[in-house]
């Protein structure tokens, strides 16, 4: 039978007396003692060497433990998780070596880690995704902006308007609004434009005050875009993914800002939202850019925002004509009608190659086609 524990000693004493003896056959004790070969071999040298301390049981501690996490590290690790809650274990890792750290583990050890002090909630993890990503090729070429859902403050709502940039991720505006006027966007975005100049495009949903719908894309707000020579697109109706990369900042911003404290009014909202801002550019590394911060994909337009509307100019073979008060216009002999948010500017026909088939453009903008062969549709 194995060793029994109570004389676990006298019984290793005892085979090693015994097959110490001239004539002993170490094959038959290790049987009778219920051990293998390869453990009587074990007493045997050990108490060659040790005497009878060489019986005792060791340890099974390796002596020396080189991949053991360092102290200051695990701690650094553990202050960072506690700094920002939401974040895993490869964006702590990157953002430790930003901040200097040497030697840091991998980051299946740093998820260790957060686990050994309770840090991981199992029920918060994201089920894995298989994005397949696109963006624009520099910075500036397409900006996407967006509402994220309103929120109660204590005597108001919160409207947080988000402003990103589609190359980058680069968050160019996080502000908290009062409401989703026109009006109020617009001041938000000359404060944009003034810091960041302005893109080449703007990518927005069909709600206000974008637009109506899809078949009513254009307000005062956006045809004072386009009078910037700032292109207009809107996202596909109950498609949310045409704006994707704002959709996920939403999901961040939630996490990361929205789950904590309420906010005492608007203006203790816009300084957490600052706050956070700053970590969301500059020290949260995005596994989508490799892990990398978006401020440094990020470079600010060259096109800068002027401070009065450049005049409305067109070509010297445009067919230009005033829209009138019910966004109607005469060409050829005909009535046609754009929105009433064009009411007193120029606008301007271009022939396509289609017979009798013109487009419509205001300013860089296309906004529409007349066809002289169907003038009342």
């Amino acid at each position: 039978m194995p060793w029994q524990e109570v004389s676990i000693m006298s019984q290793r004493r005892e085979f090693v007396l015994f097959a110490q003896a001239e004539e002993a056959n170490l094959s038959a004790l290790c049987k009778r003692y219920g051990i293998s070969r390869k453990t009587g071999y074990k007493w045997l040298r050990r108490s060659g060497a040790e005497g009878a301390a060489g019986l005792q049981d060791r340890s099974r501690r390796p002596r020396h433990t080189n991949n053991k996490t360092a102290d200051d590290v695990e701690k650094a690790v553990v202050a960072l998780r506690r700094t920002h809650p939401a974040w895993g274990a490869r964006k702590l890792r990157v953002r430790l070596q930003a901040l200097g750290h040497k030697d840091l583990p991998a980051p299946s050890t740093v998820h260790g880690i957060l686990q050994r002090h309770g840090l991981i909630n199992p029920d918060a993890a994201a089920p894995p995704h298989a994005w397949q990503r696109f963006e624009h090729a520099a910075p500036n070429h397409l900006w996407q902006m967006d509402f994220k859902g309103h929120f109660a403050l204590q005597q108001a709502r919160c409207h947080p308007l988000t402003v990103l940039d589609d190359h980058s991720r680069f968050s160019l505006c996080l502000a908290a609004c009062a409401n989703e006027t026109g009006n109020t966007v617009q001041t938000r975005l000359m404060s944009t434009f003034e810091r960041y100049g302005l893109p080449d495009a703007m990518t927005m949903d069909n709600g206000a005050p974008w637009g109506s719908d899809a078949a009513h894309p254009y307000t005062a707000f956006t045809l004072w875009l386009m009078r910037l020579y700032v292109r207009v697109t809107h996202s596909r109706p109950y498609h949310p993914q045409t704006q994707g990369k704002d959709e996920r900042f939403h999901r961040t911003l939630a996490v990361e800002v929205l789950r904590g404290p309420p906010f005492r009014d608007l203006a203790h909202a816009q300084q957490c939202f600052d706050v956070w801002r700053d970590v969301y550019n500059l020290e949260r590394p995005h596994e989508a850019l490799g892990q990398q911060v978006p401020a440094s994909r990020y470079r600010p337009s060259v096109r800068t925002f002027p401070s009065t509307l450049p005049a409305i100019e067109y070509g010297p073979d445009d067919r230009v004509r005033k829209v009138q008060c019910q966004g109607e216009f005469s060409f050829h002999g005909h009535t046609f009608r754009v929105s009433k948010c064009f009411h007193g500017y120029p606008i301007a026909l271009r022939p396509t190659p289609e017979d009798g088939k013109f487009s419509i453009h205001f300013c860089a903008t296309r906004i529409g086609f007349v066809d002289l062969r169907n003038p009342n549709p």
